[in-house]
């Protein structure tokens, strides 16, 4: 019989007043139990459309039927059919605005918790899976992939199943791209991102880091020199962007990138630390997207008072509602309806106030939300320590600049067919931030899978 329970089985975590002080994951997991109850919830529909909102098309309803019947490893090896990194995936993607979106038991309660189910079966095999995937038979053609998160890891993965000889070039010392130097441990610990590159190693794919492409080689020499007939360009959008205000070059004023990957790649909040970054006792973070909502969550950890400041109300934060929810009991504090307008300094060039403007929304602007006018003479000061700016970023211009033909948009964009991701350069392919901006790893992940796609059809036919 169905569970006809209106709501999901509540995702077990840490207390506010303990997780905001440490960086272990918040979210628990559900239970062997919890998984099974929760996926008797749903109907098994016969149109799926639950299918229809994953980027990356996993076969949902058929997995969920296996966590039922308590085939863990059944359900695992289905949602492998489609994706690379099942347990990133379970963990990051805004499900509410896809699969659990789409979720028909969502129109009279809560959708089936498709993401707590999707982590739950990639933990079980993590924990108890011992046999390694098999590496298929190579079918003697080389394609570079330029970048490990997760565009350029699902493309990669997708292709050596189909037996290429596939190399990922990083440019960072670690591999997993934003999945490690972006995502907080909390959220996403790094042993797992770690486990799911070792799955696509032991199907063949070959990780070289600490190689820039434009610098160390470029794409010309790569298809020239190095004998790859094809490339996927997945390097992701990490160039920051910045306000333009008087005080942003003093010192504490962090682009959230920088803060992050000093966070979450060096570990510099550790006291061992070679490199260590500042104990601030007030932040703010600028911006409302999950970006911000991560930095505040790992400044409020270093011990800082936090505060989100935010030119547009709580409804239109960009962040997924569960991060925003998380943040809020954490003690972190939203000043919405704010917009900076300068950043002062002590003697010692140090961040020591931010002045801002109250701000009203007026008439919708070019993406539909509406505009947020200043009010005039509003100015008021915040002591603070810190500043962290989560804008936003862009690609970076070096691949651009290094690769002759490569035709991108004004703001950096590499420019794509939709359907394929080839991009104007024959056999050069790119998809993830890179070509959009800043966007979620799902996204990232099912353009990937389309390129890879294009790839396998472009050399069959070559």
């Amino acid at each position: 019989m169905p569970n006809m329970s209106l709501n999901k089985n509540p995702m077990p975590s840490q207390e506010p007043d303990v997780r905001n002080k440490n960086f272990s994951e918040v979210a628990l997991g559900y239970t062997a139990e919890m998984a099974i109850d929760e996926a008797q919830r749903c109907l098994n529909c016969k149109h799926k459309p639950c299918i229809a909102g994953c980027p990356v098309k996993i076969h949902i309803p058929e997995f969920i039927k296996e966590v039922a019947a308590g085939n863990f490893e059944a359900a695992y090896q289905i949602i492998a059919q489609s994706s690379s990194l099942p347990a990133v995936c379970g963990r990051v993607c805004p499900q509410e605005s896809q699969c659990e979106g789409k979720c028909v038991r969502g129109i009279k309660g809560e959708p089936v918790a498709i993401g707590r189910l999707e982590r739950f079966v990639a933990d079980w095999h993590n924990a108890n899976a011992t046999d390694k995937p098999v590496k298929p038979e190579s079918n003697g053609h080389k394609v570079a992939i330029i970048g490990s998160g997760p565009a350029g890891l699902t493309c990669a993965g997708d292709l050596a199943k189909l037996g290429y000889q596939v190399t990922v070039y990083e440019a960072l010392h670690l591999a997993g791209g934003v999945l490690v130097y972006g995502i907080p441990e909390f959220r996403l610990p790094k042993a797992i991102v770690q486990k799911e590159i070792d799955t696509l190693i032991d199907l063949g794919v070959d990780v070289q880091t600490n190689v820039v492409i434009g610098r160390t080689i470029t794409i010309d020499e790569l298809m020239q020199e190095y004998g790859y007939e094809a490339v996927f360009i997945g390097s992701g959008a990490g160039l920051p962007k910045f306000m333009n205000i008087p005080g942003e070059n003093l010192k504490g004023v962090y682009s959230a990138n920088e803060f992050l990957t000093r966070i979450n790649l060096m570990k510099a909040y550790r006291p061992d630390s070679t490199t260590p970054i500042q104990h601030a006792a007030k932040v703010a973070v600028v911006g409302g997207g999950n970006v911000a909502m991560d930095a505040a969550r790992c400044a409020k950890r270093l011990g800082a008072d936090v505060t989100v400041v935010y030119r547009r109300t709580e409804a239109e934060l960009p962040a997924r509602r569960e991060e925003v929810e998380h943040a809020m009991e954490e003690g972190i504090v939203f000043k919405f309806l704010t917009n900076p307008v300068s950043i002062g300094g002590n003697e010692q060039g140090w961040v020591s106030s931010i002045t801002c403007q109250e701000m009203e929304l007026g008439e919708p602007d070019a993406s539909g939300r509406r505009r947020p006018v200043t009010k005039e003479g509003s100015d008021f000061e915040m002591p603070m320590d810190s500043v962290i700016m989560a804008l936003g970023t862009s690609p970076n211009p070096l691949i651009k600049t290094t690769t002759a033909g490569l035709e991108t948009q004004k703001w950096g964009g590499i420019i794509v067919e939709e359907a394929t991701g080839l991009t104007s350069r024959e056999g050069v392919y790119a998809g993830g931030d890179a070509v959009t901006g800043a966007a979620t790893v799902i996204l990232a992940m099912g353009a990937g899978k389309t390129a890879a796609a294009a790839i396998d059809e472009y050399l069959k036919n070559k």
